[in-house]
């Protein structure tokens, strides 16, 4: 097994995302036969009707997980919460799940919305850099 902080995290649903406030955050390769990984996101109380939700409902939630440095590309993860535990000011949320390869490249990602915006050419050529840098949220098309 191997493990990493985890610095940022947003879940992906229907082409929205909701960001998670981490206080503090894990993640954990597995390193098993079926390729699983742990997250775990110790955040503030404001979403747990949320997450208890979407525990309560055993459903699956795309998770963009930003792993050791802010600047470093999103990694995408098809995942189930497994565990919800309060505190007194406090949650966890521990997510297990598979990474998603097919479609979860950022660069690949903004290329293509950029392109669906029109953009092409220098005009093209620059702004892929600026986001490169500023790493925008963007949504994830379901394919």
């Amino acid at each position: 097994m191997k493990s990493f902080k985890l610095v940022a995290l947003e879940i992906v649903e229907d082409g929205n995302s909701v960001e998670v406030p981490l206080e503090d955050g894990l993640i954990i390769n597995k390193e098993n036969e079926r390729a699983s990984w742990l997250l775990e996101a110790y955040t503030d109380l404001t979403l747990y009707d949320y997450f208890k939700k979407i525990h309560e409902e055993n459903r699956e939630v795309i998770v963009q997980a930003v792993i050791t440095k802010r600047e470093n590309d999103p990694a995408f993860f098809q995942t189930k919460v497994s565990s919800l535990n309060k505190f007194e000011n406090h949650m966890s949320v521990l997510f297990e799940g598979r990474l998603r390869r097919n479609r979860s490249d950022y660069s690949e990602l903004l290329l293509d919305s950029l392109l669906e915006q029109g953009l092409g050419g220098q005009a093209l050529l620059e702004e892929f850099k600026d986001k490169m840098k500023s790493k925008p949220k963007l949504k994830i098309k379901h394919d």
